[in-house]
């Protein structure tokens, strides 16, 4: 192989830095904003922001621990499971214990939560259809080009610490 090929997967050398901070924020006020315009008319009981990173990781993982749940998340062991007390109140996880070792608790999404989440990522699509409707047919190309980058980055930013 021709060591003096450009990489195509490499960035230009004169490729624009970039910029984290404004990412952060664009990530941020895009997810809190779709969340909020899309609740209505799913009939869905709105979640604290706390409980719905908990069932996402559930759904995302199930049979993780709540140790490990806990460990992801960055939080307090004690404030996890009561968090998940409401959520098996709520019916949207259940807490089974590992036969093979009685001490170990698995945490499973219910199908009520699954029709949950179909229902919300429905919501959240049709939130962000309505708004990707009004950029130029060139902006809407640049972000479905990205979004094996953003799905990859969501992947490493959501792996353990």
């Amino acid at each position: 192989m021709d060591s003096s090929a450009p990489d195509p997967a490499a960035p230009e050398a004169d490729a624009t830095p970039l910029d984290h901070r404004t990412l952060a924020v664009a990530l941020l006020d895009i997810a809190s904003d779709v969340r909020r315009k899309s609740l209505e008319g799913t009939g869905v009981r709105p979640l604290s922001n706390g409980l719905l990173e908990i069932l996402r990781v559930i759904e995302n993982h199930p049979g993780i621990t709540v140790a490990d749940l806990a460990s992801r998340l960055g939080r307090q062991l004690s404030n996890v499971s009561a968090q998940l007390r409401e959520l098996v109140a709520l019916d949207l996880v259940t807490r089974t214990r590992e036969t093979s070792d009685r001490r170990y608790v698995t945490l499973h999404p219910t199908a009520e939560s699954l029709r949950i989440k179909t229902l919300l990522e429905a919501a959240w699509a049709g939130a962000l259809s309505a708004a990707t409707a009004r950029l130029s047919p060139g902006e809407q190309a640049h972000i479905q080009a990205s979004l094996p980058a953003l799905q990859r980055l969501a992947a490493i930013i959501g792996e353990p610490e």
